[in-house]
């Protein structure tokens, strides 16, 4: 049976997240930026760009991610921090219109991104990045998580949609449904209480 770990990621670990991010999918070309940037800002940015973006982002803030570990390999990340920090949600209208939260609320944080390595995949690793992050979210001191993952319930998704995890895995964690956003995505939410 493999060992599977969670660590943040840290400046130390930067050739770890490049390894987790680029098993398959677009973790190599987003590298996570997506959720940070607004598209006029997306559309006009290289990889190499996107890449320095994490890299600043991991050196100088608050840690906005985890990675899993498969028997001490990067195996999978996952995007988790203030939602204040992440801009496209800020500025996406049918998040905005769906959420209950005060916008520059701090103490609501937001899981916006997973990647898994494919030779990984299937294996529950999600499950064990989202536990990972809402025990960091409880560390960071958020009051509430939010999602905004793909409703897997019923019909085929494209898995480059799938980044922003499944609907079962969040409430497998306890979310609850709040809402149902466009291109079949729903707003989950967990309270986190000491």
């Amino acid at each position: 049976m493999a060992t599977i770990t969670t660590e943040r990621a840290t400046i130390e670990r930067w050739g770890d997240v490049q390894h987790a991010l680029s098993g398959g999918g677009d973790g190599r070309s987003c590298q996570c930026i997506w959720p940070v940037v607004r598209n006029k800002d997306w559309q006009s940015t290289s990889v190499d760009e996107r890449r320095d973006l994490l890299h600043d982002e991991i050196a100088t803030r608050q840690t906005p991610g985890l990675v899993a570990y498969v028997d001490g390999e990067a195996a999978g990340w996952i995007r988790v921090g203030p939602r204040t920090t992440q801009l496209r949600i800020l500025n996406t209208r049918s998040i905005v219109s769906a959420t209950i939260e005060p916008l520059d609320d701090d103490s609501v944080w937001a899981v916006t991104c997973f990647v898994v390595r494919r030779e990984h995949r299937g294996t529950g690793l999600n499950a064990i990045l989202l536990d990972a992050a809402i025990d960091h979210a409880r560390q960071g001191g958020a009051r509430l998580v939010e999602a905004y993952p793909v409703d897997n319930t019923h019909g085929t998704h494209r898995a480059n949609d799938m980044f922003h995890g499944a609907l079962t895995t969040f409430l497998a964690a306890g979310f609850t449904h709040d809402a149902t956003l466009t291109g079949g995505r729903v707003l989950v939410t967990r309270p986190l209480h000491d």
